[in-house]
């Protein structure tokens, strides 16, 4: 099997388990009770909260845990928006997470507020100026992902950042796609999402990063647990495989896959003279390799493929049971219907340039093979 499937999951790493399986076996107290079980428990989350804000370049009481990237999105944008009495304007892009776009649409459907939906180019990039030029005396929040899930194109962030804070506006970034890639500590942002499974932890644990003076309306209520900001027991094995998938990140060696990444690209736009290239040719994710292949079907080609032994996606691994064309291709230019033989390729750092080679073979020979079923 030649998996290309990363930026839907990653596989937990084996150190990562080494260092839960204490807090699944023997260590297993609660946090929150005070005995010797239940205080090693809190010792081991403290901790993993301080690798990780090491990681973040933050403080410690800036990381509030989470069960992934969606709930981390969703108590972003529904926890900033609802305390801060800015006022109820949000603005965001076409292109985000449907976690983003959700949470924006039920402020606007249930509390009144006014979200801005910004387009893209036709590398899904956004444009800082149309940025600026949207921000109103009352916009609460702007959030705007750090890079694109499926076409894997990076944002400009730092101008972004700098548009909004020139009114005093805080900006959150869903980050889930880029951790594993970007260093996030000079982003400047006031919010950032992550979630394990994109980084070699379980799935199920997850983290949000909050700047100290951020004012933020809790979702769930209970016992007070996350400075009162995310009740529940926490998730102590978990927080501790986040913090040491974290600490095994290299960012220099994810760098290294663009080289691989673009000869992939080439060898599929020589080899699929009718393919094409989503996304931007270089302000991308080192992983990512996106395609649209029209006059075929994406879902057929990925059974080509899958006949093959090569792992991959049509997309977004987030929307259960959705057969609609890709929001975010969409926003992007491409009608429905070519956006429909999107296919998606995602790299790791365990991904050789011999395996790509033969899965660009295969990508042409399934592309071949679909065209002439379809005639």
């Amino acid at each position: 099997m030649i998996y290309l499937d990363s930026a839907a999951t990653t596989e937990t790493r084996r150190e990562v388990l080494e260092a839960m399986w204490p807090f699944l076996t023997g260590e297993f107290g609660n946090p929150s009770s005070h005995h010797e079980l239940g205080e090693a428990a809190a010792r081991a989350l403290e901790d993993a909260r301080g690798g990780i804000a090491r990681w973040f370049g933050c403080r410690a009481s800036e990381v509030i845990f989470t069960s992934g990237g969606t709930e981390a999105d969703n108590l972003a944008i529904k926890g900033i928006a609802q305390a801060n009495p800015r006022g109820r304007h949000i603005v965001t892009s076409a292109i985000e997470h449907e976690a983003v776009l959700e949470s924006c649409r039920f402020l606007e459907r249930r509390h009144d507020f006014e979200v801005t939906v910004l387009g893209v180019d036709a590398d899904g990039l956004v444009d800082p100026a149309h940025l600026a030029a949207s921000l109103r005396p009352d916009t609460t929040l702007v959030t705007v992902m750090c890079a694109n899930n499926e076409v894997g194109a990076v944002q400009p962030i730092a101008e972004i950042v700098s548009a909004a804070h020139k009114h005093g506006i805080p900006v959150h970034t869903d980050a889930v796609q880029a951790a594993g890639s970007l260093d996030l500590t000079s982003l400047q942002v006031d919010a950032i999402s992550i979630s394990g499974h994109k980084l070699g932890a379980p799935k199920g644990i997850g983290a949000l990063y909050l700047r100290g003076r951020i004012p933020l309306q809790p979702l769930t209520h209970g016992g007070g647990q996350e400075r009162d900001r995310r009740s529940g027991t926490e998730n102590v094995a978990g927080a501790v495989g986040l913090a040491a998938a974290l600490a095994l990140l290299d960012l220099g060696a994810q760098r290294a896959l663009c080289g691989l990444r673009d000869r992939f690209i080439a060898d599929v736009l020589r080899m699929v003279p009718e393919a094409i290239l989503t996304g931007p040719r270089g302000n991308r994710l080192p992983g990512n390799a996106s395609f649209c292949f029209p006059g075929t079907s994406g879902e057929s080609i990925l059974l080509e493929l899958g006949r093959h032994g090569v792992v991959c996606s049509a997309g977004s691994a987030c929307a259960v049971g959705d057969d609609e064309p890709s929001h975010v291709l969409t926003a992007m230019g491409i009608t429905a219907e070519v956006a429909q033989t999107a296919v998606r390729f995602s790299l790791d750092s365990t991904t050789t340039r011999e395996q790509l080679e033969e899965v660009a073979r295969h990508v042409a020979s399934a592309s071949a093979t679909v065209r002439a079923l379809g005639r």
